[in-house]
Parts: structure tokens; C-alpha cells; sequence
């Protein structure tokens, strides 16, 4: 035995390993490492995996760095780290070497920052304001950071950079690769088959179709919070009303106030959504029955027919004229409802004198509170009678109609448990006003420059297809995958989701300010704005169709509710040299204050870009002038936009706000709105108050929490990042 052998012998470590048990060193286990774990190298980068004889090296020049430190304990973790930086140091030579690291990096939270998010701080931006401050918030938080890592980590490094350098956005990252985005469901298949809420039918009971009308209000609910454990975004129901009506048969008024109310407790009082939050929830709603669905025959308590919906017109109205009965109270504390947000639809049927009561009970709502919102079906564009629309989660659109949907008879009638599903994989926001920034003024490098961002777009939405195959193929989102007893013939019914149909959703935004940058005038200044921003997404939609032939996918342009996105690019293009001096001249909010934020690392700043195709919510400009430019986008975005009508009066007039409603309707191109009011709720007498007040007019406490629309739903100012909490401020607000 050489004379070296002893002392090799006394520095060889004990290791903590990642499942937290303490082994003896043994240098085979990084070679093991190796192997199986850049075996992914070719599934996600198209790069051959490490070489048996390129792991050994790797893990000899490891363990001569370990035992030259003579260290008697190493951790796991440390091991990992140094075969990342011995990764590193041979990339230059051997570039499929960077791409080993990637798939070898440990993903995680640094301590001090996870010890931020548990006492309810931290440097990054507030996302989401429907996270409530609790336990589940700071373990959700950490659990996102590990997620978007590792999936940046296992994207193109381009597409990763694209991300992370603001170019575009990929909304819900921390989900990518275990759900889709949103859905909008049809309540006929729960009303068919009946409640399986693991989509399995063995990790929780199955309860058979809803016999009595109280049962089926408890399941919409349950449905929704279902699919909270698959879908990263909202949930709700289409023709909520109508599907619910034949359960209603023989009620009484009260009876049905009641169940209203029941619905709007039990949809807002669950924290059972991602992180505990409440269930992200919509339904779409009318004071009757839509004449596409007066002679399908109905679907409820297991059975279709022989009924047909038409028959339950009046269900519809008293279910209509209770829920905003119950919407106008609110709550307990005289709070409103901020879920499910009420979609109303604005259809030629409903436009008649006999509904005007009905829509004077939404207004009086909406001058309370400003809760409800209006889908309006008017324009010729949303092609009212030929299909079935609706606007679902904060403002994405979806349609479904014969010319794109071979079975649309089938679903409309339920014929072997055929039924609508519509929704979104993914939405991947782009940066507008850097596109602006370096096209520099010329056209065509901005057309250019979109359709390179497109591209990028359709790259991560076939990632996405990608993740999602493997998961379902797992069956790891199995209420949107489950397949109940048909109750009729007792074997498996037809998947609760369809998706083929789901779409894939590019969003704008900032649009303003590009316009901006590449003009000199904002929105409103100047007729050329506007024209450049039309132009720019006629050339991407015309785009969007030839990416649409190449890939196969169902793609759609949006605006962008961007809650969080407004304030991300921003603050990227101020962060990153190349685009800071023109962002400084064009970005909303305080400047000076956010740079002096992202100096200490704390990129929650009070600064934004203009939602979608928004003028500048501070635009000093007469409400129909907002209205008559923000209309012009509406046709050319088939994802979906919205009009928001911030309103000043502490009191405004219900009928004046009908007539509003009614204008907008039928004489402009907007074909989703609402109007936001805000609210000061007292958090000692609990007293809601209008406006934004300083203290309680109640009982004079200061200690009161604002209430408003952050994008798309209401919640609580205080859980809104510094970027909207700006433009809150900022907000030109109308006397109606």
C-alpha cells in the first residue's frame, strides 16, 4: 500500500443526501447523477446525453476537489454545486457541457428570501392580488419559485431568456407544466353524470347526478373548486342561469333568493384554490333564455329531455332578478361579492322593454358597487346567433361555432354526451413598447420584430402542448381528463374537456406606449397613434393565421388583463441598458421612486405600460373620446379586450348608467366593459363606504382597506403590487 493511501483514507466525507439520509462518499453515485439526469438533455434540448466516460471524469476531478479540502462532512447539494461549476469550467470546449448544468441545477429559494416571503415580504412583485395573507400564500410562493425555475431551466435557453430579459411573458409559469390556463364549463355534463371531484372516483365520493335544486347550486361550486387542482386561471360557467333553471321549477321567490345567496357564500368563502385563495370564479348570466338554446332539450338530474330550455323562461327571470337582489345587499358586512364576477350578456333578445327592469337591477349594482360586467353581442362582429361566445377569467375570449367545430350540432344538443368546453393552454404576453424601441420609428422592422416575438410565442405554446400530452398521458389532471358512467348505458362517458378545442392566447401589451415611442403621440393625441396600433395587429393577426397553418395550433391575439405583467416590463426595460433612456421617457408611475427601488433589489415598483391596446388611464380626455379610439381594437382582437369606465361619482344614477350601457351596445364595437367604482371598507365598524377615503365616515377609524378593480375582478388595494396601486392613483375617473 502507498504511503499516500492513509491519509486519502481519513478525508474522505460523509454525505448528507437530498433525501436526508448520511452515506459514506462514494464517487459512483455522481456518476449515477450524471447519467440519468441529462438524460433529458435530448427529450427538452435535442442534445445527446453525457457519456459514461465523460461522467467518470467529471466525477474524478469532483472528488479530487472535495478530499483536497479535506472536509469530513459534505451535503448533497455542495456535491451538486461544484459538479455545476466543473460543468462550467469545460463549456466553453464542450458547449452541450452548459446545457448538462442547466438540467443538474438545483432549483430553490435562497434562506434569507424564503424567510422574506414567511413573515409576508420580500423584493418581488405582488402577482397576483387574490393571495390572501396566510400560511398557504408563503408555502405557494416558495413552491412557485422552484417551479419557474426549473421550467426556464428545461425551456431553449432563447426562449428562457426571452422571459426573463422582458421581451415577452409567460403567464403562470410556476404551472407550465402541469395545467392548462382556463375554462369556461358547461354545467350539463355535471348535471349528466354527477360530481367526481378527484376525476377519478377512488380518492374522494362520487355523488350521481344533482336531484333538487339546492344539491345543484352545492356542486357548481364543487365543480369550480375541482378544477382549481387543474387550471392555473379562472373557472366558470357559461349560461349559468339557463342550466340551472330546470331545477328551479316550483320554487317560490324566496326559495330562490335563498339559493342565491347560498351560491355567492359558498364561492367566497372557500380557500381552496391555489395557495388559499378564494376560487377565481365567473358565470355568464341573462334575464332569460338565449334563442339558440329555447329548443334544445334540457339536461338535468341524470337525464336529457323532454323538456326544452325555453320552457323555463320564467326560472331564468326569477333566478336573474334574485341574484342581483342578493348581489345588490352583499354581505354580512354590506361588502360586495367580488366572486364569481357577473357576465352579463348583451343580446338583441334581451334589448326589449319587458327585460328593463332587469337591467335597471344590474345598474343599481353596478352604482353601488360597479361589480357587474357586460358581454355585449351586439356588433356584428361577435357574430351573435351563429355560435356560443363568451368572455371568461379576467377578459379572454372564446367562441365556438359550426364553420370551426364539425360536432357544434351535437354539443349544442348533448347527443352522446357531446358538450362545449372552452378555454385557453397558455397565454404569452409581448413586450409592445420594446418592439417600438428598436424598430426606431420604421414600419416595417416593428412588423418585423412582432412577428420574431410571435414566433418565440409558438415556440413556448409547443413546449407547452408538450408538458401537457405527458401529463395527461400520466393522468396527472384528471378532473379535466375523467370520464364518468354514463348513466344512461353505464359504461364511460365522453372526457370533461375537450382539448383539441382549447386555445393558445398571445397577449398585447403596452400598445399605448408603443404607439408612443414610434409616432410621438400617445392613443389620444394623435390619429396616427392609432393607426400604427391597428396596422401593427392587423399584421399580427394576419401572421398569427400563417402560424396557425404551419403548427396546427388554435391561436388568438388578446389584450392582456396584465396585472402584474404592465408593471414586469416596465421595470425590464428601465433595468436593462439598452432600452432605459427611452423607457424613462415612456413608462407611467414614478420613475425616480423605481429606480431608486431596483437599486435594493426590490422590483415591486411603482411604475407601469398601458394594459393592451388601453389609452393612459390618466388621459384627460371626455369618456366617449376613451371609448370611440378603445373601440377600434375590439374587432381585431379575437382573444379578447376590455373597456373600463373608472367612475367618479360617489352616487351615480342607475338609469343613467342603463343608458350608458345601452349606447355602448348598440352604437360602438365594445364588446366587454364594465364600470369600476371604488370602495372603502372599515375594518373596525365594517362599514362600506364610496370612494377611496382616508378614514371610515362611519365611526372615523383610519383603519379602512380600499376595494377596486385591479384588472379584470375586485379585491382588497392592499394586495395589489406598487405598479397598479400607481395607476389607481392615476386613474381619470367619469361623473355618470
Amino acid at each position: 500500500m502507498g504511503t499516500s493511501e492513509p491519509a486519502f483514507e481519513k478525508t474522505q466525507p460523509e454525505v448528507r443526501r437530498t433525501d436526508g439520509f448520511i452515506v459514506p462518499w462514494n464517487r459512483d453515485a455522481i456518476i449515477s447523477q450524471l447519467l440519468t439526469e441529462t438524460k433529458l438533455a435530448k427529450e427538452f434540448y435535442g442534445v445527446r446525453p453525457i457519456s459514461k466516460e465523460e461522467a467518470e471524469e467529471i466525477a474524478v476531478d469532483v472528488e479530487k476537489r472535495i478530499f483536497d479540502s479535506k472536509l469530513g462532512f459534505v451535503s448533497g447539494p455542495l456535491i451538486r454545486e461544484m459538479v455545476n461549476s466543473t460543468l462550467l469550467d469545460r463549456s466553453n470546449e464542450r458547449p452541450e457541457y452548459s446545457i448538462y448544468r442547466n438540467l443538474l441545477t438545483r432549483v430553490g429559494t435562497p434562506v434569507y428570501d424564503s424567510y422574506l416571503i414567511d413573515v409576508g415580504h420580500g423584493f418581488k412583485a405582488k402577482e397576483n392580488a387574490n393571495l390572501q395573507p396566510n400560511p398557504e400564500t408563503a408555502h405557494k410562493r416558495k413552491a412557485d419559485w422552484v417551479s419557474e425555475e426549473e421550467y426556464l431551466l428545461l425551456m431553449p435557453p432563447k426562449l428562457a431568456d426571452a422571459h426573463l430579459s422582458g421581451d415577452l411573458h409567460i403567464h403562470d409559469l410556476e404551472y407550465f407544466g402541469t395545467r392548462p390556463f382556463c375554462q369556461d364549463w358547461d354545467l350539463r355534463y355535471f348535471f349528466y353524470y354527477g360530481l367526481m371531484p378527484d376525476g377519478i372516483g377512488t380518492r374522494t365520493s362520487v355523488a350521481g347526478p344533482a336531484k333538487h335544486a339546492e344539491v345543484a347550486i352545492l356542486h357548481t361550486a364543487k365543480i369550480l373548486a375541482s378544477a382549481q387542482t387543474n387550471f392555473a386561471g379562472g373557472e366558470g360557467f357559461y349560461n349559468f342561469l339557463v342550466f340551472l333553471a330546470p331545477y328551479m321549477r316550483g320554487l317560490n321567490y324566496k326559495r330562490a333568493r335563498q339559493l342565491m345567496q347560498m351560491m355567492f357564500f359558498e364561492y367566497t368563502q372557500a380557500y381552496v384554490a391555489r395557495g388559499g385563495q378564494l376560487v377565481f370564479s365567473n358565470i355568464q348570466v341573462q334575464p332569460g333564455v338565449p334563442e339558440l338554446w329555447r329548443n334544445v332539450p334540457i339536461v338535468a338530474r341524470g337525464k336529457v329531455g323532454p323538456d326544452v330550455y325555453g320552457d323555463y323562461e320564467d326560472e331564468v327571470r326569477l333566478l336573474f332578478k334574485a341574484l342581483y337582489d342578493v348581489a345588490y345587499e352583499g354581505d354580512y358586512w354590506g361588502k360586495p361579492f367580488n366572486f364569481p364576477k357577473l357576465e352579463n350578456t348583451l343580446s338583441p333578445e334581451f334589448f326589449k322593454p319587458e327585460y328593463d327592469d332587469f337591467w335597471l337591477d344590474v345598474h343599481r349594482v353596478v352604482a353601488k358597487f360597479g361589480i357587474p360586467y357586460f358581454d355585449n353581442l351586439m356588433p356584428a362582429y361577435r357574430g351573435y346567433g351563429k355560435g356560443v361566445s363568451c368572455y371568461q377569467c379576467c377578459a379572454y375570449c372564446f367562441v365556438e361555432t359550426p364553420e370551426d367545430s364539425p360536432d357544434f350540432k351535437d354539443k349544442l344538443y348533448f347527443n352522446d354526451g357531446k358538450h362545449f368546453t372552452m378555454g385557453s393552454w397558455q397565454v404569452v404576453s409581448l413586450n409592445l413598447p420594446r418592439i417600438a424601441y428598436k424598430a426606431n420609428g420604421e414600419d416595417e422592422k416593428l412588423f418585423e420584430e412582432s412577428r420574431r416575438l410571435m414566433d418565440s410565442a409558438v415556440e413556448v405554446f409547443k413546449i407547452k402542448k408538450k408538458w401537457m400530452n405527458l401529463v395527461a398521458k400520466h393522468n396527472r389532471i384528471p378532473f379535466a381528463t375523467q370520464r364518468p358512467l354514463d348513466p344512461k348505458t353505464g359504461k364511460k362517458g365522453t372526457p370533461a374537456v375537450d382539448f383539441d378545442g382549447l386555445t393558445f392566447t398571445i397577449g398585447l401589451v403596452g400598445g399605448n406606449e408603443m404607439a408612443q415611442w414610434h409616432t410621438g403621440y400617445q392613443l389620444h393625441e394623435n390619429a396616427e397613434a392609432i393607426r400604427i396600433l391597428v396596422k401593427l395587429i392587423l399584421e399580427m393577426q394576419k401572421y398569427k393565421k400563417v402560424l396557425e397553418e404551419k403548427t396546427g395550433l388554435k391561436l388568438a391575439l388578446a389584450r392582456t388583463p396584465a396585472e402584474s405583467t404592465a408593471q414586469t416590463f416596465a421595470v425590464a426595460d428601465i433595468l436593462m441598458e439598452d432600452y432605459r433612456d427611452k423607457a424613462e421617457r415612456l413608462v407611467r408611475g414614478d420613475v425616480q421612486e423605481a429606480k431608486s427601488l431596483l437599486t435594493k433589489r426590490e422590483s415591486d415598483a411603482p411604475i407601469y405600460y398601458s394594459n393592451g391596446t388601453h389609452l393612459d388611464v390618466g388621459a384627460k380626455v371626455s369618456l366617449l373620446d376613451r371609448i370611440d379610439i378603445e373601440q377600434k381594437f375590439f374587432p381585431l382582437l379575437n382573444g379578447g379586450d376590455m373597456l373600463h369606465v373608472w367612475l367618479g361619482d360617489a352616487s351615480p344614477d342607475p338609469e343613467a348608467l342603463y343608458t350608458l350601457t345601452k349606447r355602448i351596445a348598440t352604437k360602438t364595437h365594445v364588446g366587454y366593459y364594465a364600470y369600476t367604482k371604488d370602495l372603502t371598507v372599515c375594518n373596525d365598524c365594517g362599514r362600506v363606504s364610496p370612494s377611496i377615503n382616508g378614514g371610515c365616515p362611519n365611526c372615523g377609524s383610519t383603519n379602512v382597506e380600499w376595494w377596486s378593480r385591479v384588472t379584470g375582478y375586485y379585491q382588497a388595494v392592499s394586495g395589489w403590487n406598487r405598479g397598479k396601486v400607481k395607476e389607481l392613483q392615476d386613474r381619470h375617473r367619469y361623473l355618470v
